[in-house]
C-alpha cells in the first residue's frame, strides 16, 4: 500500500509539547514532576462558565451554530471591547473560532497566498512559524537582538530588504511576556499601514498585564485583524474557543473558509464563554496569584544564573538567557526534567537561530509549585 506524505508535515516539532509529554510520562510512573513547560492555567474555568456548560449539556445544546458563532456571544464580545477598551466593534466584524489556533489558520488562509512574505518577531510563538510554513508562506523572522518587542523601525528595515505582505505581533508576548507600550504600538500599526503591510495582532494574553492597561491595536485603525482567546485569562484552554475581530472586507472570506474547515466552534463552549466576561471577580484572584509567582521568579531566577531576557510585563512567562549555564538549552531542559524533576521549555521553540541560549518558564501553576521548582533547580545546579 502506498502512503502519501506531504512536505507540509515537515515542520519543527513544538518542543514544549514534547517536554510536556515526557513530563506526563514521568508523572504516570509516580515521579513528582513540577511543570513550568506549557502556558496553561492550573485553575479550571470559572464556576459560572462550568454551570452554563452543565445547563447546556442537560438541555442537549450540543450542535452546529453559524460559522461565525452564536449571535449572543458575538454581541457579548462586542460589548467587551466597548467596556474594556473604549473601542466600538460591531458584532458583525467578530468571528468566533475553535480556539486561537483556528483563528490563525483562518487569518493566514484568508489574507495571504502561497509565497507571500509575513514577518514575525524572534523570539516568538512557534505555531506562527509552523502554520505559515505548512501553508507555503515565506516566514520572515525579525531577530529582536536585545529589544524587548517589535518596533516600527524593525518593520521598515525588513520591508526595505524585500516587501512584506503582512506582519504578526503579540502583546503581551509569548515567550517573553513583554508588552508593547501604547505609543510604540500606534507607531507600529501606522507604519504598517503606510507601507501597505497587513497587520495581525495577537492579543490572547490581554487582561494579564501587570503594570499597564491593555491597549488593543484596534485603537489605531479598523483594518487590523485581532485574534484573542478564552484560553489564558479566562482559564478555558481545553474548551477550544477563541475569536477574531476582522476588517469588514475580511468577514465573508473568513466565514467561507470556516464553513468548510470547521463548520463552527463547539456550541457548548460558546454558550459557556458568554459567562466568562461576568467572572472577573474569580479570575482576578487567579491573576493575583500569577503576580505573586512573577514576583518570586523575578527574584529567584537571576539568583540561580538565569538572566531575564525581557521584562516580565505580562502573560505568565519568564524568558531567560541560560548561556552562563549551558550552550544547549534542549539538552539542559531534558536533564533538568530527568534530574531535577522540573519541566521548562527550551528556547529552540521560539527562536531557531539563538534559541539554544534561552529557556522559557511558565508560572501559571500554584505558588507552592513555583517555590518548589526554584528550590529543586537550586539544589540541582549545586
Amino acid at each position: 500500500m502506498t502512503v502519501a506524505i506531504s512536505k507540509r508535515g515537515d515542520v519543527e516539532p513544538f518542543h514544549a509539547m514534547d517536554i510536556l509529554a515526557e513530563a506526563n510520562r514521568l508523572k504516570a510512573l509516580g515521579q513528582p514532576i513540577v511543570s513550568m513547560a506549557v502556558g496553561q492555567p492550573s485553575d479550571p474555568a470559572p464556576q459560572r462558565v462550568r454551570d452554563a456548560a452543565a445547563r447546556a449539556l442537560a438541555d442537549g445544546r450540543i450542535g452546529y451554530t453559524d460559522a461565525l458563532g452564536l449571535a449572543t456571544l458575538r454581541q457579548t464580545i462586542s460589548a467587551h471591547y466597548a467596556e474594556h477598551y473604549g473601542v466600538e466593534v460591531p458584532a458583525s466584524r467578530i468571528a468566533v473560532t475553535t480556539g486561537s489556533s483556528a483563528a490563525f489558520n483562518l487569518a493566514f488562509l484568508a489574507m495571504f497566498d502561497t509565497g507571500d512574505r509575513v514577518a514575525i518577531a524572534a523570539p516568538g510563538y512557534p505555531a506562527y512559524r509552523n502554520i505559515m510554513a505548512a501553508l507555503g508562506l515565506e516566514v520572515v523572522e525579525i531577530e529582536l537582538a536585545g529589544a524587548a518587542y517589535l518596533h516600527a523601525e524593525h518593520l521598515r528595515q525588513a520591508h526595505a530588504e524585500r516587501p512584506l505582505k503582512g506582519v504578526l505581533f503579540a502583546s503581551p508576548a509569548n515567550p517573553t511576556g513583554a508588552v508593547i507600550p501604547a505609543g510604540d504600538l500606534q507607531e507600529l500599526v501606522e507604519t504598517a499601514h503606510e507601507l501597505g503591510i497587513a497587520v495581525i495582532s495577537d492579543e490572547i494574553y490581554h487582561r494579564l498585564a501587570y503594570s499597564a492597561p491593555d491597549v488593543t491595536a484596534l485603537s489605531f485603525g479598523p483594518d487590523v485583524t485581532v485574534i484573542n482567546s478564552f484560553s489564558k485569562y479566562y482559564c478555558m484552554t481545553g474548551w477550544r474557543i477563541g475569536w477574531m475581530v476582522l476588517p469588514e472586507t475580511l468577514v465573508r472570506p473568513v466565514e467561507r473558509i470556516a464553513q468548510s474547515l470547521y463548520i463552527s466552534a463547539p456550541e457548548i463552549s460558546q454558550i459557556a464563554a458568554i459567562e466568562a466576561f461576568a467572572a472577573s471577580d474569580e479570575l482576578e484572584v487567579v491573576k493575583a496569584r500569577y503576580a505573586w509567582n512573577r514576583e518570586l521568579l523575578q527574584r529567584r531566577l537571576p539568583e540561580l544564573g538565569f538572566t531575564l531576557a525581557a521584562p516580565m510585563d505580562g502573560a505568565f512567562y519568564a524568558f531567560c538567557d541560560v548561556s552562563k549555564l549551558t550552550n544547549d538549552s534542549m539538552a539542559f531542559a531534558r536533564r533538568m526534567l530527568s534530574e531535577a524533576q522540573v519541566a521548562a521549555t527550551p528556547g529552540r521553540d521560539f527562536d531557531p537561530l539563538a534559541g539554544h541560549r534561552y529557556m522559557r518558564f511558565s508560572y501559571a501553576g500554584s505558588h507552592d509549585d513555583m517555590a518548589l521548582a526554584m528550590d529543586r533547580i537550586e539544589r540541582w545546579l549545586r
